[in-house]
């Protein structure tokens, strides 16, 4: 259900369920949990097999649920989401074709995320009498604002991969997303991690400002300027 392959400093982690749009019951979700608890990589890339990225929770598994079963499995899928979005260096989300629900919830709490041109993120749920429970409630807005998110949530509409360049959902339109987290993966490490813990740091401006120095301080003693010519 969940593959890894690791090439040099990228770690690729694949939800590989194609016959359910890759979605995600509570054995898939330990699966993916446990491929980010064991991941050391400064790179890890989040992406779906079979033409999709995932259609979130597996609803033959949430009509089943009772309501302290339902609350648990949200929390589970909230836990998974928080590993992506804590790891220890850059997570980048590959999306070719559909995202749904808590598959979009997956890829807004990672780092970057990317979309080929046949990407759609739709919130679903809410046709059902459901919603996103990994987290996305929270998430959604802080990346593309409230009211393109109550949009987004409250309509169920299909966004591609044009609307989520504009609204901000994703950072590119790419052919190739693997290509970028390869990219990037050649950057160096320590530096990646310290980029990303400084840009989600809480605190006023001062703070965050005084965080940027000490960090900045601490690289400048492993600057090697030949490595500019590499």
């Amino acid at each position: 259900m969940i593959q890894t392959a690791v090439d040099d400093d990228l770690r690729t982690v694949t939800m590989d369920r194609p016959q359910r749009r890759n979605a995600l019951t509570p054995d898939g979700l330990d699966a993916l949990e446990t491929a980010l608890a064991e991941a050391t990589e400064p790179v890890v890339y989040l992406t779906g097999a079979g033409g999709a990225f995932s259609a979130g929770a597996d609803l033959d598994v949430v009509a089943d649920l009772d309501a302290d079963e339902a609350e648990a499995f949200a929390r589970h899928g909230q836990r998974v989401a928080r590993a992506l979005a804590d790891y220890d260096g850059a997570v980048v989300a590959g999306v070719d074709g559909p995202a749904r629900g808590g598959g979009v919830e997956l890829a807004l709490a990672c780092d970057i995320r990317l979309a080929t041109p046949r990407a759609t993120f739709a919130e679903t749920g809410v046709s059902l009498g459901l919603f996103g429970a990994w987290g996305g409630t929270a998430r959604l807005p802080r990346v593309v604002g409230e009211g393109e998110a109550m949009d987004v949530a409250l309509s169920g509409r299909t966004v591609d991969a044009d609307a989520a360049l504009r609204m901000g959902l994703v950072s590119r339109i790419v052919d190739d997303p693997r290509s970028v987290a390869d990219t990037i993966a050649d950057n160096d490490a320590a530096t990646l991690r310290t980029i990303k813990r400084l840009l989600r740091a809480d605190g006023d401006r001062e703070t965050r400002e005084r965080r940027e120095a000490a960090a900045f301080a601490e690289r400048i003693a492993d600057f090697d300027p030949d490595d500019r010519n590499r």
